[in-house]
């Protein structure tokens, strides 16, 4: 008798989970330029607004696996949330921004995306 793998058959659900929710982010985040433009919304609130974007994009991304994957979801939701931050970040030093910021930004931004994806895990 063959062993099945516990990861078998995760990669597609996670890659469209990571696209739903990366789409999720770049159109949040072109909305909240288009408010920052318009509003000439404060630094405080520009802040607010990217975290409110992390956590709900995780959150959806989360949701959907725990959705396509049906067994242990919140443990798929966490594993989404952390895949999302490193790709963030990946994304982030390609593009030139570097860690900009404090290490209590990098690890709070780490934490939110870990909960929203846990969260939506459990959630589904």
């Amino acid at each position: 008798m063959e062993k099945t793998k516990p990861c078998r058959g995760a990669a597609l659900p996670m890659l469209k989970a990571l696209l739903a929710s990366y789409i999720l982010t770049g159109l949040s985040l072109l909305l909240l330029a288009l408010l920052l433009y318009r509003l000439r919304l404060s630094e405080a609130a520009v802040n607010i607004g990217i975290t409110a974007v992390y956590l709900l994009s995780c959150f959806l991304g989360g949701f959907l696996e725990g959705k396509m994957m049906k067994t242990r979801k919140y443990l798929w939701g966490t594993v989404f949330g952390l895949l999302y931050f490193t790709l963030l970040t990946l994304i982030s030093l390609a593009a030139g921004q570097g860690f900009s910021g404090t290490s209590s930004h990098f690890v709070t931004t780490l934490l939110l995306c870990t909960a929203g994806g846990t969260l939506g895990g459990m959630l589904s």
